[in-house]
């Protein structure tokens, strides 16, 4: 059960109707303020698609999920969308991006794992490309609905992505609570 949560049709059908008022255009308004529009970025953990339909108004999209079941759900809402079948810590694509994008995915992720997952990135993106990741904010981890969840302090973000990447913005959201995320944008060095 641990890994399974976004493997069934049923927990699919549920995170999507649990997921449908939340979306990160504030995230992605953020993110447009430093990569072009038109650019070309990899979203990781694309889901239900809410946030890969608001990315695909400015810019060349590519989702990707490792869930059978979302990228069923991804290419049916979405028939002309281009999805790939990626693990967010090996990344395995050929393909490079200018940008990358993830909202509330990399957190389910341990820190060797993150560390993988930042390395990969790194080598995916174009001189200069942007990432933009958010993650809940806090300490410690644990399983919910099945899955492994991380928190970060911004130190610990810090400390992962400053080796391969300057960071243009680390800061605080509310996502249910104020100040409960982290928002983190920064460029490949």
């Amino acid at each position: 059960m641990m890994n399974n949560y976004y493997q069934t049709q049923e927990s699919v059908q549920e995170y999507i109707r649990l997921a449908k008022d939340v979306n990160g255009r504030s995230l992605i308004e953020k993110l447009s303020n430093v990569l072009p529009l038109n650019s070309k970025i990899l979203e990781i953990g694309s889901g239900p698609g809410l946030d890969w339909r608001i990315l695909n108004e400015s810019y060349q999209i590519t989702g990707s999920d490792n869930s059978d079941q979302f990228l069923k759900h991804l290419k049916a809402e979405n028939p002309t969308g281009e999805f790939l079948d990626l693990d967010a810590k090996t990344l395995k694509t050929n393909q490079k991006f200018d940008g990358i994008y993830s909202n509330k995915v990399l957190h389910h992720l341990k820190d060797d794992a993150l560390s993988e997952s930042i390395n990969r990135q790194h080598a995916i993106l174009n001189s200069k490309g942007i990432i933009c990741h958010s993650f809940w904010k806090g300490e410690g981890s644990e399983i919910f609905k099945g899955l492994f969840v991380n928190y970060h302090t911004k130190v610990a973000l810090e400390q992962l992505f400053r080796p391969h990447f300057e960071i243009l913005l680390l800061e605080t959201y509310k996502e249910f609570e104020e100040g409960d995320s982290f928002l983190l944008i920064g460029k490949k060095k």
